[in-house]
């Protein structure tokens, strides 16, 4: 007879701990939703942040150094169409099987995923034009720009892996560190659109802010679902709670 379980890690909060992790959730949320609306609203009026996109075009034209072009070309390629599917899928087969857990690879694979698909639904219903072909420093690009896939897909992995490893160590200077390492690559990915020539400031910080949406949405599922409220808080790692099981099968 053999079974199998999947099974996502339980952890005990305290009560203070949970509310307050879902109370910056949805203040998260609160700041992405203003964002991406004041960076919208600016793209489709010709107004307010989008008059920002010129001069910083501009500036990034005029300071583009030759040893600077290959590591921004690095960014665009790992972190781009081609190479974040392949690090998703990496990432989430090896954590399912060095963990044995379920929850916590899928829900990053979800948040990425999300992500990609809202990207797909905006960028024809904006139509926002990239930058002149000139500026464009590889291939030729006709694509619409707002919002950049690169720069959404680079801050929900960064961010949602932060939250998903952090918050689990019981080490609150910790779960800051990876956040603040997460939003290092994105300005750096930002830096990369806006140097190559592919993307406005409005549709990466679009980005910016249509990410925070969708990992709130992901921590607070998250928050919800896996954890108990207890007075003593505990780490799921490295010694996790008994698992919870929401499937078995025998035979």
């Amino acid at each position: 007879m053999s079974t199998t379980t999947t099974r996502w890690r339980r952890r005990t909060v305290t009560p203070a701990d949970r509310a307050g992790t879902l109370r910056a959730a949805s203040f998260t949320a609160v700041a992405g939703a203003v964002l991406f609306t004041v960076m919208l609203v600016g793209v489709l009026t010709h107004t307010g942040a989008q008059r920002l996109d010129a001069p910083v075009e501009a500036w990034f034209d005029a300071h583009r150094t030759p040893a600077a072009v290959g590591f921004m070309v690095f960014l665009a390629v790992v972190f781009g169409p081609t190479g974040m599917p392949i690090i998703v899928a990496v990432v989430t087969v090896a954590w399912a099987i060095a963990r044995r857990e379920v929850w916590r690879p899928v829900l990053l694979a979800s948040g990425m995923l999300l992500g990609v698909a809202t990207a797909e639904v905006l960028a024809p219903i904006v139509r926002h034009p990239r930058p002149p072909i000139g500026e464009m420093m590889l291939q030729v690009d006709h694509s619409f720009s707002f919002p950049s896939g690169h720069v959404l897909g680079t801050s929900d992995f960064f961010l949602l892996a932060a939250w998903l490893i952090g918050s689990r160590l019981g080490r609150p200077w910790l779960l800051r560190t990876l956040f603040a390492a997460a939003a290092v690559m994105v300005a750096l990915q930002i830096v990369s659109r806006l140097f190559l020539g592919y993307h406005w400031l409005t549709d990466t910080l679009g980005s910016v802010g249509l990410s925070l949406l969708i990992v709130s949405l992901a921590v607070s599922i998250d928050v919800v679902l896996t954890t108990r409220v207890g007075e003593r808080a505990v780490a799921a790692d490295p010694e996790p709670d008994p698992p919870l099981e929401i499937g078995r099968a025998r035979s």
